[in-house]
């Protein structure tokens, strides 16, 4: 078992946990986020539903989606709701949490200038403290191994091992290119055969389908991807169209553009990471500001805490989650590379990722100016992300238009499907929309 003050424990995250984001706050506009005005939406716990289910019998609406009703048409007002049923247990959730709540509120502002578009978002966590761990490694006495884990995880839900795992802020967005999602909206990204979803094909599987394997993308799971990326009526996971297929409709404009904001992975460096969907979830060319910090077939880590600028060269259990010592291990700032003779002790706890905003480059890293806080059960996380970032796998904003968001947040140490999703959201840019960002000129 883990220790208590490790399940108990509530802290206060400063800003920044280092000095890597100094440089925000002189690139930030002095915005009055109190004169803006906040619209609220409630995300709610999907389960399993799918593109698949939302077109098949079991779902009392699939003819009306199918003649390309809305889910708000029936279903706004529905998301506290729906979400209290499906996370308790049954059809759509065959292997429930115990005690995680079925939805949550979302409060957002927006703003613009003729440069960016400014959003902020506050939302109050489940857990009495922040998810700012993710992939961790425990010294064993002889050799490194991950520790903790989503509370999906076996090992986690039998207390084995404690949760560890990010908080996570997502937003997609659709300039109208792809059919469909203004009606749908992350459903028209999520499928069966993905992870934690029906019909999850095996590793083995993956890896030896010609486009998502070994001879493709080298991957061994499937995640996102829109139905115009397959050849059947159905979007089934393995019926992609060929990658110079994909090619041509990427060229065309369309796909989704898909941000997501890391309390561990990206929030220390004030990044937000960039991606997008089309046959799968792909991050932009160009580099992240998280890589591995462990190689995985050796479990030998690459760096470790820089003792002269830390005080020490790791954590331990007890500490893991003590603010003002690190939670994460950023290049340039506090890290030097692992020494395998430094005295290592069981117990002992490094970051399996490596953070640098430094490092980060192209369109991978076109949101650098992004600031999350958490305190007294509260994310607030203020994104600047520019109109036009000049890259071609990104969408081009312009005021004037209205698009459309999609927004989900993965809340109290989950991973996967176990997240809180909204339906879909306009966003006027300069004019009407569910949500209107507000002209700062």
């Amino acid at each position: 078992m883990f220790p208590t003050s490790l399940r108990n424990s509530t802290v206060i995250v400063i800003a920044t946990i280092w000095l890597a984001s100094s440089a925000l706050a002189d690139t930030t506009p002095s915005i009055d986020w109190k004169s803006l005005p906040v619209e609220e939406i409630t995300l709610f716990y999907p389960g399993q539903s799918s593109f698949q289910w939302l077109h098949s019998p079991e779902h009392p609406g699939a003819r009306k989606v199918g003649r390309g009703t809305g889910c708000t048409r029936c279903h706004n007002g529905d998301e506290q709701s729906m979400g209290k049923d499906i996370v308790s247990g049954g059809q759509l959730e065959p292997n429930p949490i115990e005690g995680k709540k079925g939805s949550l509120r979302l409060a957002i502002q927006a703003a613009h200038d003729e440069e960016n578009l400014y959003l902020r978002f506050n939302w109050r966590t489940q857990a009495d403290r922040p998810g700012i761990m993710h992939n961790y490694m425990r010294y064993d006495g002889q050799a490194w191994a991950f520790y903790g884990g989503p509370r999906s995880a076996k090992r986690v839900r039998q207390g084995q091992e404690p949760p560890l795992y990010e908080d996570r802020l997502a937003v997609m967005i659709d300039d109208g290119d792809v059919q469909r999602f203004a009606e749908q909206g992350c459903w028209l990204s999520c499928h069966n055969g993905m992870r934690d979803m029906p019909g999850e094909p095996t590793t083995e599987t993956v890896r030896s389908h010609p486009y998502l394997g070994d001879g493709g993308l080298g991957r061994k799971d499937v995640r996102k991807y829109i139905p115009v990326s397959r050849t059947d009526a159905s979007a089934s996971w393995d019926k992609v169209k060929p990658a110079e297929v994909l090619a041509q409709i990427k060229e065309r404009g369309m796909f989704l553009e898909l941000m997501q904001w890391r309390a561990a992975r990206s929030n220390p460096v004030d990044m937000a990471d960039d991606g997008y969907v089309l046959g799968y979830r792909l991050f932009d060319e160009g580099q992240n500001p998280f890589s591995w910090n462990v190689d995985r077939d050796s479990m030998i880590p690459k760096y470790m805490f820089d003792p002269e600028k830390v005080g020490r060269k790791s954590l331990t259990i007890a500490d893991i989650e003590s603010v003002p010592k690190p939670a994460a291990l950023i290049r340039e700032e506090n890290a030097t590379l692992y020494d395998p003779d430094a005295d290592w002790r069981e117990g002992d706890v490094l970051p399996g990722r490596l953070l640098s905003r430094v490092d980060a480059r192209g369109s991978a890293a076109d949101n650098t100016r992004i600031r999350g806080k958490w305190e007294d059960g509260n994310w607030v996380v203020t994104w600047i992300r520019p109109l036009d970032t000049g890259n071609s796998d990104d969408i081009a904003l312009e005021r004037g238009n209205t698009y459309t968001f999609g927004f989900a947040i993965h809340d109290d140490n989950v991973t996967t499907r176990f997240h809180f999703v909204s339906f879909p959201v306009s966003v006027g840019i300069g004019r009407g929309g569910d949500i209107t960002a507000v002209s700062l000129e």
